[in-house]
């Protein structure tokens, strides 16, 4: 059946990219497509720095309440229930709704969508498009193409994000909780694929939030790493990767961290890791430059509590009743690190959801949370993206998290439009001072983790197909070469590579190359001259080749680096393989060579790198 409403929707509505941009000037200029990043900032297609100052219009992921308004609740979720379309357009145009966000000094726009709006093939309710009457007729994703036509026309950037699964109000236990609740993994997959084309020659949606706030539901947790169905690292990377090389090369891949696991009651383990895993173990997309982390964070939620209040409400602290210091120290613990450390993590962190009630918010700790938190926006230059940025309003009164509101008239009510004690922060957050301009180059540092099997991430590698039949293979992207490995673990740290020549690469599976006994005792694999190392293949624990790519590596005596009893590693890099022990070369050298002892009953695993200076 899915596969059935699938086809007809592509005969309903093919895949039609979105009209090229109007004469008339878009609001919003200044920044060539497509976006991609340089260590922990964003830049446009010149390289000059693109802060993603931006707000989330949703809806589109959830469902009609059946009246002609469209439904609210008092929390940060509010108009969910929004007939699987932006919020709003029942109110007011869409010009007007999108004139406000540049009002506001936005560039961008998170704009979420549920699997159930792609398959949705029932048009619209006339009273959900009332203020848009052109839109009548249509089904929720042919609104939703028209609202990404008319963002990017507008000069924003859009970042698709799948929100939920079902349209369904978002954060309980409601088949939401993880990627594949109520779905299979592999149509997770395919709806992506499906969305990342339809608007693949739009270059102003720049990109793909993979999921939001994964989470647990009754039964179980989600994980990072462990390498079954729940595994939110797996199937992030694996979705990130197959839309980079299958869809659009050109994309942002955005994987927000763990949003809840364990019992949430007093005494249960329970925990909101966020961002912690990648500290351990990070990902390594076939672009190495397409990676962006993200993070929510708002007052009623805290480091181990999850929001709730009633039953499953914790006596952990919420993030508003910590002091301003603690604040900082679990903002950095759970995300922050991530943009302000040089490690195999270091990428752009986007705190891709933040909010807080407006007008009608009177507590002391909510608001004092919220102004804090912009502070560190500013201080930690954090790209953002505030939630909603659209609500209602009767009398004024209504949606009180929303930036802009309007009533059933039509009319706005705005963050400058009185007396919203949210605007002198909300100015102070789009004037502070923020880096700018071009971006120099940064030194790249990437994980290869072939844990549970393959991790090739060079794609000259994947088209030449299986270099070491029966063995587990890890490769660095394009680009980058290996410079550290891991006594246990398989592990591998990656860097800024050398210049490659022509000749594609060399599987090295004895010792054909090794001209001086630079490990006496110990097997060793070595490339030739001209050639350094940029991937390898286990079988179990033991080494059982090395990819070497043919480079301007020049063929000098070098240093042997043993790493089978310690640590033998400079501090760049980050610990890549956490408990184990690591061997390194500086960033001024290369790795020519691995050896591993094979006499009988040894386990094969690396000892010892051959490291040569660079040219």
């Amino acid at each position: 059946m899915r596969r059935f409403l699938v086809v007809l929707a592509l005969l309903v509505f093919p895949l039609t990219p979105a009209s090229a941009a109007p004469a008339a000037a878009p609001l919003v200029s200044g920044w060539t497509a497509p976006l991609s990043t340089k260590g922990r900032w964003i830049v446009d297609a010149d390289g000059n720095r693109f802060r993603l100052k931006s707000g989330n219009w949703h809806g589109a992921s959830g469902t009609w309440n059946g009246s002609g308004d469209q439904a609210d609740n008092a929390n940060h979720h509010a108009g969910e229930n929004s007939n699987r379309i932006p919020l709003g357009l029942d109110r007011a145009p869409m010009a007007s709704i999108i004139s406000g966000f540049a009002e506001l000094g936005l560039n961008s726009i998170r704009l979420q969508f549920s699997n159930q709006m792609i398959h949705d093939i029932v048009a619209v309710p006339d009273a959900a498009v009332a203020a848009n009457p052109g839109l009548r007729g249509k089904t929720p994703l042919q609104v939703y193409d028209v609202v990404v036509q008319e963002l990017t026309a507008a000069g924003f950037a859009v970042i698709l994000n799948n929100h939920t699964a079902t349209t369904r109000w978002c954060c309980g236990v409601d088949g939401n909780e993880r990627w594949n609740t109520s779905q299979s993994t592999a149509v997770w997959e395919s709806d992506w694929l499906f969305m990342v084309n339809r608007y693949k020659t739009n270059p102003r949606v720049v990109g793909a939030d993979l999921y939001n706030e994964v989470r647990r539901n009754v039964f179980d947790d989600p994980n990072w790493g462990w390498g079954n169905d729940h595994d939110w690292f797996a199937a992030s990377q694996h979705l990130g990767d197959r839309i980079l090389t299958e869809a659009n090369p050109n994309l942002l891949i955005v994987v927000e961290g763990i949003n809840w696991t364990g019992i949430p009651v007093d005494g249960f383990p329970h925990d909101r890791p966020t961002l912690t895993p990648a500290r351990g173990l990070s990902h390594t997309l076939v672009a190495s430059n397409k990676l962006v982390y993200a993070a929510h964070f708002y007052g009623y939620t805290g480091p181990r509590h999850s929001g709730a209040t009633g039953t499953g409400e914790t006596t952990d602290p919420r993030y508003q009743d910590l002091s301003p210091s603690e604040l900082v120290s679990e903002l950095n613990r759970q995300a922050f690190f991530v943009s302000g450390e040089e490690g195999h993590f270091t990428a752009p962190v986007w705190i891709s959801e933040f909010g807080v009630g407006g007008r009608e918010e009177t507590g002391a700790l909510p608001r004092a949370w919220y102004e804090r938190f912009v502070d560190e926006l500013i201080r930690t230059d954090a790209d953002f993206a505030y939630w909603p940025l659209v609500g209602w309003h009767t009398n004024r009164t209504g949606n009180g998290w929303a930036l802009l509101h309007w009533d059933s008239a039509g009319h706005r009510m705005g963050l400058y439009d009185g007396d919203d004690w949210r605007a002198p922060a909300w100015t102070r957050l789009m004037n502070a001072p923020s880096r700018t301009g071009p971006v120099p180059a940064a030194t790249v540092w990437k994980m290869l983790s072939p844990d549970h099997g393959d991790f090739v991430q060079s794609l000259r590698m994947r088209a030449a197909g299986d270099w070491d039949n029966g063995a587990r293979k890890a490769a660095c992207p394009d680009g980058l070469r290996l410079i550290g490995l891991a006594h246990t673990s398989n592990r591998a740290l990656c860097t800024s590579g050398l210049a490659t020549s022509s000749t594609p690469y060399e599987v090295v599976k004895d010792e054909r190359h090794v001209t001086t006994d630079w490990a006496s005792g110990y097997t060793k694999f070595q490339c030739a001259p001209g050639f350094d190392v940029t991937g390898y293949a286990v079988r179990g624990a033991r080494l059982s080749s090395l990819l070497c790519t043919a480079s301007q590596a020049p063929a000098t005596t070098g240093r042997t680096v043993w790493f089978d009893r310690s640590d033998n590693r400079p501090a760049q890099g980050g610990d890549f393989a956490q408990g184990h022990y690591k061997g390194q070369c500086t960033t001024t050298e290369y790795v020519a060579g691995i050896a591993f002892t094979t006499r009988v009953g040894a386990s094969g695993t690396p000892d010892a790198l051959l490291c040569r200076p660079l040219a």
